[in-house]
């Protein structure tokens, strides 16, 4: 990753870093101060979160609900005991998300989504980001 840059949710201390010259418009933050959302000039998008886990779920159970959703072809999906890692196609666009479940009830995620057509250029990147993931 070139110019990279670690961001650090203030209210959830998720971080997570990222290729800032690829991902380098940044979309206005949510008014809950629950993370920020990145776009690229191809299409690309990367949101780096954390949230009270209000509905106790585990890796498992996220897992779950993934599998289920119809409008997701889930690839890949890995668990352990307090994170998980999804991948799949939406329609024509990948997406890559990884969790992780912390005992002081958050959860903290990164999710990022790319066009089919980029995933040579993104493949790549997914991994590196997605094991960036940290929380306080």
């Amino acid at each position: 990753m070139s110019e990279p840059l670690t961001y650090t949710n203030e209210r959830f201390g998720t971080s997570a870093t990222f290729p800032a010259d690829i991902f380098s418009e940044q979309q206005a933050p949510p008014e809950n101060s629950d993370g920020l959302t990145w776009n690229s000039a191809d299409g690309a998008s990367l949101a780096i979160f954390g949230s009270y886990n209000v509905l106790d779920e585990t890796p498992k159970s996220r897992q779950a609900e993934a599998k289920a959703a119809g409008d997701w072809e889930v690839t890949y999906s890995k668990t352990g005991k307090n994170w998980l890692v999804l991948s799949g196609f939406e329609g024509e666009t990948v997406f890559y998300e990884r969790y992780f479940f912390a005992d002081s009830g958050t959860v903290h995620g990164v999710v990022l989504k790319y066009p089919r057509s980029l995933k040579s250029k993104y493949d790549p990147l997914s991994g590196k980001i997605a094991a960036s993931l940290k929380g306080p």
